[in-house]
C-alpha cells in the first residue's frame, strides 16, 4: 500500500514537471514562430528583381532595392573574414596545441572575456582607433567585425583540435614529423569540418551587427568606391529604415530583414547538417 502511494506520487511529479517543460518550450517558440510570421509575411511582398538588382531609392522615392547594400555587406563581411578567420584559426592552434605554455591559460582567459565584450564596445574601439584617423569606412567597419569573429573561431578550432585523438599526434611523433607538420597537415585535416563549422556561424553572428557598422561606417546608401570610404550595409539599412516616415523604406526594411533572417537561418543550419555528417562518417 505504501509502495503504491509512493509510486503514484512519483508518476504525478514525473507528469507535472513533464507539463512545466513543454509549457516552457512553448513560451520559448511563441515569440521565435512569432518573428518568422511577421518577417516573412511583412517582407516577402517586397521581394522581386528589382529589389535585388536596383540601389536604395532617395528619401520618398518610389521603387529601388538594396543592391548597393548587398555590395556592401558582402564585402564587409570578406574583408572580415580576411582579418578574423586566419587569427582566429591561429589562436586556437596555439591554445591547443601549446597548452603546456604558462601564458595559454591567460590567453584563453582573456579570449572568453573578449567573446562576451558587447558589440558597441568593439565598434567605440575601433571607431578610436581607425575611424578617428581617417574618418568612416569599410575598413574601420570591417576590423570591428573581425574583432567580433577572432574569438568564435578560435574557440571552435580549440574544441575540434581537442577531438582529433592524441594517438594520431603520437603516431606522428613516432615518425619523426615535426611538431608544425603534424599540427597543419594532420591534425588540422582532422578538425577542418570543425573548424569550418566555427567559421559560418561567426560570419552568422556578424552579418547582423548593426551597432558596430553605426560607429565605425555611419549610414550611407551609396555604393563602394574604396576601403577608406563608407558603403551602404543591410543590418543598418534595417535599422535606419523601420525608423524611417516613409512606407517605401519601410517596406526595404522587411524585405532586408527577411532576406538576413534566411541567410542567418542558412548559416546556422548548414554548420549542423556538417557536425550530423561527421557524427555519421565516425559511427
Amino acid at each position: 500500500m505504501q509502495l503504491n502511494k509512493v509510486l503514484k506520487k512519483k508518476i504525478l511529479i514525473d507528469k507535472a514537471f513533464t507539463i512545466i517543460l513543454i509549457c516552457a518550450m512553448i513560451i520559448y517558440l511563441v515569440p521565435i514562430i512569432s518573428i518568422i510570421y511577421e518577417t516573412v509575411s511583412r517582407g516577402l511582398p517586397a521581394l522581386n528583381l528589382d529589389f535585388f538588382t536596383k540601389p536604395i531609392p532617395t528619401a520618398g522615392e518610389e521603387g529601388g532595392g538594396i543592391a548597393n547594400a548587398i555590395q556592401g555587406t558582402v564585402i564587409s563581411i570578406a574583408l572580415a573574414s580576411l582579418i578574423g578567420i586566419p587569427v582566429g584559426i591561429l589562436s586556437g592552434i596555439f591554445l591547443s596545441e601549446y597548452r603546456e605554455l604558462k601564458i595559454t591559460s591567460f590567453i584563453r582567459f582573456i579570449n572568453e572575456v573578449f567573446h562576451g565584450i558587447p558589440s558597441i564596445i568593439i565598434g567605440l574601439f575601433s571607431f578610436v582607433l581607425i575611424s578617428k584617423r581617417i574618418g568612416f569606412s569599410v575598413l574601420a567597419a570591417s576590423f570591428s567585425l573581425a574583432l567580433i569573429m577572432i574569438p568564435i573561431v578560435t574557440i571552435v578550432t580549440q574544441e575540434s583540435l581537442k577531438m582529433v585523438p592524441a594517438t594520431i599526434r603520437e603516431a606522428a611523433f613516432s615518425l619523426g614529423i615535426p611538431k608544425w607538420k603534424t599540427t597543419i597537415f594532420i591534425v588540422l585535416r582532422g578538425a577542418w569540418q570543425g573548424i569550418v563549422t566555427g567559421i559560418l556561424l561567426s560570419i552568422g553572428r556578424i552579418i547582423g551587427e548593426s551597432a558596430p557598422i553605426l560607429v565605425t561606417m555611419g549610414f550611407y546608401r551609396w555604393w563602394f568606391s574604396g576601403l577608406d570610404r563608407p558603403v551602404s550595409n543591410m543590418a543598418l539599412n534595417i535599422f535606419i529604415f523601420a525608423m524611417s516616415p516613409f512606407q517605401n523604406w519601410v517596406r526595404l526594411a522587411w524585405g532586408t530583414a527577411l532576406v538576413l533572417l534566411v541567410l542567418v537561418l542558412l548559416l546556422n543550419i548548414i554548420p549542423r547538417l556538417m557536425m550530423l555528417r561527421r557524427e555519421v562518417r565516425y559511427e
